[in-house]
């Protein structure tokens, strides 16, 4: 069976079964790095992420959503977290959360574009990931097939108010999300697979 795909550049589904699928946290980190001084950069993670993906019939029933404790950032360095997360930083009392809910999911075979709102305190902001599907794969440690994909992009920390530090941390704040989720229970698998 042959196929052209010169008409179009984006699929109508998802390349896995439909239903709710939830993240596996054990094998998903979210990873960030920041310019200090203009000159090397930092590099840190949040260890606390909840996601889930919901995979419909088609692209526009499908849909990714993830909320960040602020307070897990992990940059390697105690002294420095704990001045991040203080009021007159990151402020995690008044800005407990970073939330993100997908507005659009477009693309084709392993190379995905998401689409969707950033929220970080009381700001909303539109964002774009370009998104790598990994695959499918069984795991024998729980029998349940998991789905990997790595997602990148950046924000401006301005955009959200978090400007403090200008001079001395950069401005940009590169992301990059390397999640795997887990197949709804009850799903069958392919066969052959």
């Amino acid at each position: 069976m042959t196929s052209d795909t010169s008409a179009t550049t984006t699929t109508t589904t998802l390349p896995l079964p439909a239903g709710s699928w939830e993240i596996d946290p054990f094998h998903s980190a979210v990873n960030f790095t920041i310019r200090h001084l203009g000159i090397s950069k930092v590099r840190g993670r949040f260890s606390e992420v909840t996601a889930g993906l919901v995979v419909g019939e088609s692209l526009e029933t499908s849909s990714v959503t993830a909320t960040i404790a602020l307070a897990s950032i992990d940059t390697g360095n105690a002294d420095r977290d704990a001045h991040v997360r203080a009021p007159d930083l990151l402020d995690v009392e008044r800005r407990p959360t970073m939330t993100f809910r997908s507005t659009r999911v477009a693309g084709k075979e392993d190379d995905w574009t998401l689409e969707g709102e950033l929220t970080i305190g009381d700001v909303t902001r539109p964002i774009t990931l370009a998104v790598e599907f990994g695959g499918l794969q069984a795991f024998p440690g729980d029998e349940r097939r998991h789905a990997g994909f790595e997602a990148t992009g950046e924000i401006r920390r301005g955009d959200y108010g978090l400007d403090f530090g200008a001079g001395l941390l950069g401005d940009v704040v590169k992301i990059q999300l390397d999640m795997q989720f887990l197949e709804p229970v009850g799903t069958a698998a392919p066969q052959g697979s």
